[in-house]
């Protein structure tokens, strides 16, 4: 191999052209057309590079090329073929990077600098061939997706409008909530709907604080992440991005939860028009592959004042009726009342059942009645509370039963 000529070809990738201005590519490169009086300098280079992502150069550019977005693995996700001159060029640089990913082992061998091995920084290099691992990621992508996309499943955006990975998501699961079965079960319905290609609904889940709302839409994400579903959490005050979002979301095979927690409006908020332009519908047609899920504690999503309806405007009665029936352009409004006291000590049961809690009925019902009291009511949260506080309670050295 001629590492001077591969250290060319790594600066003029085709296929993984996003990949050029990668610093760690950028290092390897480098060091590939480095001669013996500066490649000592050059493995250092490298070495900083990498270590913040391991010390496996080669699983680092698996990384790399696994999560990098590219008009290949778009068509393979979409099942569209490329032309034979674009599939010959994959295998190409498939095995280019296989002969540029070395250890430093390596590196100093072909350096000639095995003597000072022991004052240089090391590294492995070792894995499943680069081929056999991106082709089977192409076979997965039209149900898995591809980029970030399939390394991750919830996202948020950020102020530019650009999705964010969630490195560490909520791990809430659907069996770990209690209560609300029939309303849970019309929200899973609807979202096996949308996996299904089916025509499915936009969402607001109504209720007071603390019944659920966000960890059902959270638990949902994990549940079906692989069946391709993915969740993207929008801040209010980015709404604007939305369109934006559904433009690039409609390309691609999976489906995805556009979330919008604890939504409520002033009535001039600007934030308020771009949503109602996305639930109504704009010049685009919405994909099918996109719905949205919202929660409030307001059945109204948009706040007014008696000021405002008693206001000057001619058309006043116009204007408070688009503003008052924002939440009937959701085709689904599931409600998650305040829960009585029944179904409120039933959660507690169930909680304390699963966390292996002993303690006497009564007991339990009445400290959480107290409990419940104590926090301004009762709520499926409310439960899981007072039930970590009773086991944080009965730990090792507690005086409390």
């Amino acid at each position: 191999m001629d590492m001077r000529q591969t250290a060319q070809t790594l600066r003029h990738l085709v296929i993984f052209r996003n990949l050029r201005g990668e610093p760690l590519m950028e290092a390897l490169a480098a060091l590939l057309e480095a001669d013996r009086e500066s490649a000592a300098a050059r493995m250092c280079d490298l070495a900083a590079e990498l270590y913040p992502r391991g010390t496996d150069l080669h699983q680092a550019v698996e990384t790399l090329m696994l999560r990098d977005d590219n008009f290949y693995v778009r068509a393979a996700a979409s099942q569209r073929t490329v032309g034979s001159q674009a599939e010959r060029w994959l295998e190409r640089e498939l095995a280019l990077l296989e002969e540029a990913v070395l250890s430093s082992e390596a590196f100093c061998a072909r350096f000639d600098l095995k003597e000072h091995a022991e004052e240089l920084p090391a590294w492995s290099a070792e894995g499943e061939r680069f081929t056999r691992v991106y082709r089977r990621m192409l076979e997965r992508s039209p149900q898995s997706g591809f980029g970030i996309f399939a390394q991750y499943h919830v996202f948020s955006v950020s102020p530019q409008g650009l999705l964010v990975p969630v490195e560490h998501p909520d791990p809430q699961q659907l069996s770990e909530l209690y209560g609300y079965e029939a309303e849970r079960e019309k929200l899973i319905k609807n979202t096996q709907a949308l996996l299904q290609g089916l025509p499915a609904n936009n969402v607001l889940l109504y209720g007071d604080a603390g019944t659920g709302k966000s960890s059902t839409v959270k638990a949902l994400a994990n549940a079906y992440q692989d069946q391709g579903l993915r969740l993207i959490q929008v801040e209010k005050s980015r709404l604007r991005h939305i369109p934006a979002l559904l433009d690039t979301l409609s390309g691609l095979p999976l489906k995805f939860i556009l979330f919008i927690d604890d939504l409520s409006f002033a009535s001039d908020d600007r934030d308020f028009t771009a949503l109602k332009t996305v639930l109504e519908g704009s010049v685009a047609a919405r994909s099918g592959n996109t719905v949205v899920f919202a929660t409030s504690n307001r059945r109204h999503l948009v706040q007014e004042t008696f000021q405002q309806r008693q206001g000057d405007e001619i058309h006043l009665s116009d204007t408070l009726e688009e503003v008052a029936s924002l939440s009937a352009r959701f085709g689904i409004v599931i409600t998650f009342g305040k829960p009585g006291r029944d179904l409120y000590l039933s959660v507690v049961a169930q909680l304390a059942e699963r966390e292996g809690l002993d303690a006497p009925e009564e007991q339990l019902f009445q400290e959480a009645e107290a409990f419940a009291l104590r926090s301004g009511g009762r709520s499926p949260r409310v439960a899981r509370q007072y039930v970590e506080y009773k086991i944080a309670m009965s730990g090792p050295g507690s005086c409390v039963n």
